[in-house]
């Protein structure tokens, strides 16, 4: 059963072709109106469990919730609260976009009333509406992306199932999306998606969760997997001036080294176990006395890209 607040709940799963595990006693949960991202390098798993959330396939073992039906014995009820889209997506491509659409909402159950209505909303949102009646074999590869997550939205469902959600859309279109989904997400919607797109996953995600090999090697937001995966703080400085005495500022406790990457621009590592305000007060005051100008100090952050990696590598390797 579901715990706590739980609209997704995805318990030691796993999934065999014959010998072959594609997924190995995989689990996580996801609450109301998070943003879950779900990445990995291609062949780890994502859509094994995409399918499997959208009783496409069955477990081999463990159990699934969605929004307290059990799957996939109540994948009726459960079907419902899904907006799905796949990463290929199938349309019936001697339809219009409308006829199309109006076929889909027919299908889920939409007031019959009320269809044309949404599906001039969802087309001007993608800014598709100028081809309201283009055929489908005629779209572009980014319009048919769109549509497919027009789909998924048509019904209003309060679960959204992407699997590669922003692949092939012009950088326009992805800021769009991506805004579209975060907003969906302040207003209660839960949006599991996977993309191979780190950007994305850094720009959109509450939580996130990497796989590997069909087994989870970690989750958490994105602020927690920066926090584990530095060993120690670093802290950038800019100068618009320096002297010999730079280097004064290695005497300072909780320093561990100095990378020197210009004349003018240094980055200082700090113990992570260190008050790094103390420190930086101490920095900035020991420069002043040496007679360097500081233009700028800030924190480095790792990238989503360094993090990534770093847990591939931890976890065992590529595939």
């Amino acid at each position: 059963m579901t715990q706590n607040n739980d609209i997704v709940t995805f318990q030691n799963i796993s999934k065999r072709y014959g010998p072959f595990v594609a997924l190995n006693n995989v689990s996580f949960s996801i609450k109301k109106g998070e943003i879950f991202g779900y990445v990995g390098p291609n062949g780890a798993g994502k859509t094994t469990t995409i399918k499997i959330l959208v009783g496409l396939l069955r477990k081999t073992g463990g159990n699934l919730f969605i929004n307290g039906y059990k799957m996939p014995e109540q994948k009726e009820l459960a079907h419902r609260f899904i907006g799905y889209t796949p990463q290929q997506i199938g349309l019936q491509k001697w339809k219009n976009i409308r006829q199309m659409l109006t076929t889909f909402g027919i299908l889920s159950g939409y007031d019959k009333r009320l269809i044309d209505r949404r599906i001039d909303e969802l087309l001007t949102i993608f800014n598709l509406i100028k081809f309201k009646n283009t055929k489908i074999s005629k779209l572009s590869g980014g319009m048919i992306q769109k549509l497919g997550i027009i789909q998924a939205l048509f019904h209003k469902p309060p679960i959204l199932i992407l699997d590669e959600p922003l692949s092939g859309l012009d950088p326009e279109s992805r800021f769009q999306t991506k805004n579209l989904l975060k907003q969906l997400s302040k207003n209660g919607t839960t949006i599991f998606f996977s993309s191979h797109i780190l950007s994305d996953v850094q720009d959109i995600a509450t939580k996130i969760c990497i796989l590997n090999w069909g087994q989870v090697l970690k989750i958490g937001t994105l602020e927690e997997f920066k926090n584990e995966f530095t060993k120690e703080k670093q802290i950038e400085i800019i100068l618009s001036k320096r002297s010999e005495k730079l280097y004064e500022i290695n005497n300072i406790s909780g320093i561990l080294n100095i990378i020197e990457k210009s004349a003018e621009n240094i980055i200082v590592n700090i113990e992570k176990t260190k008050n790094s305000d103390e420190i930086i007060h101490n920095i900035i005051k020991t420069l002043l006395i040496n007679d360097c100008k500081i233009r700028s100090i800030s924190p480095v952050n790792p990238s989503i890209d360094e993090v990534y990696q770093f847990y591939l590598r931890r976890g065992g390797g590529y595939q």
